[in-house]
């Protein structure tokens, strides 16, 4: 379908350009938004007759958008969202809820001037461009985390996405409990002897407790070899009926 444009449009042209695109862009984007008419011969007319008019009022919008983009641009805004440990939302971030938050933030966007590519799915610090005005764009940052906390955490320059932020008090905690020898003594020879002794006290012990069984099991043997009392009397018994007879 061919058009003539009613403002400059990237990629397309000029403001009175007439070009020609897919039929489902025209009809569903352009002519809608008021950024483009049939190229027709009374349209062609009507153009000539509104030029002056068009001009004046894009540039109009042009100075509103420079006096908005001064003010928005570089502006931070917080999206709360669920996310696992890693930092993958449950959902995603999509142009309505930056339209959303940056409304909320007293500045007034369309869903259509928010350039984004593919829905936000992750936590963490992500730039965003909005379009103004077709010669006027400017840069937001949204920060996206799981609570109002893990945001500031964030603007500071954390990264909430990474595993070992979430290893990290284990691991101290382990450091804490068992220190090196060389943590505990600052001179090398002391930490050396400490090892040493500490190697000797465990052997002593290992030796201490041979001795034990060694002694036990001898109690053991002469128990089992020593005669029952009962047996000694009933044999010197018979010895002296031997005797007698």
């Amino acid at each position: 379908m061919e058009i003539i444009l009613l403002e400059r449009i990237a990629k397309l042209g000029q403001m009175g350009d007439v070009v020609k695109v897919r039929n489902g862009f025209a009809r569903n984007f352009l002519l809608p938004a008021g950024k483009a008419l049939r190229a027709t011969d009374a349209n062609t007319a009507r153009f000539e007759t509104e030029k002056v008019h068009l001009e004046m009022r894009y540039l109009e919008a042009h100075k509103e958008a420079e006096g908005v983009a001064e003010k928005l641009a570089g502006q931070t805004f917080i999206v709360i969202r669920s996310a696992g440990e890693t930092g993958q939302l449950y959902g995603s971030a999509a142009a309505r809820d930056i339209v959303e938050v940056v409304d909320a933030g007293g500045f007034s966007v369309a869903r259509r001037q928010v350039r984004l590519d593919r829905p936000i799915k992750t936590i963490g610090l992500h730039d965003v461009q909005i379009d103004l005005h077709p010669e006027v764009s400017v840069s937001v940052t949204l920060n996206v985390a799981r609570s109002d906390d893990e945001a500031k955490r964030q603007a500071r320059g954390e990264d909430l996405t990474r595993r070992d932020v979430f290893d990290e008090p284990e691991e101290a905690e382990e450091a804490e409990a068992a220190p090196e020898l060389a943590e505990v003594f600052e001179n090398p020879e002391d930490a050396e002897h400490a090892g040493e002794s500490t190697e000797a006290s465990e052997a002593a012990v290992s030796e201490a407790e041979v001795g034990a069984e060694a002694a036990s099991d001898a109690v053991t043997d002469v128990g089992a070899e020593a005669p029952d009392n009962d047996e000694v009397a009933a044999s010197e018994a018979g010895t002296e009926d031997k005797t007698r007879s």
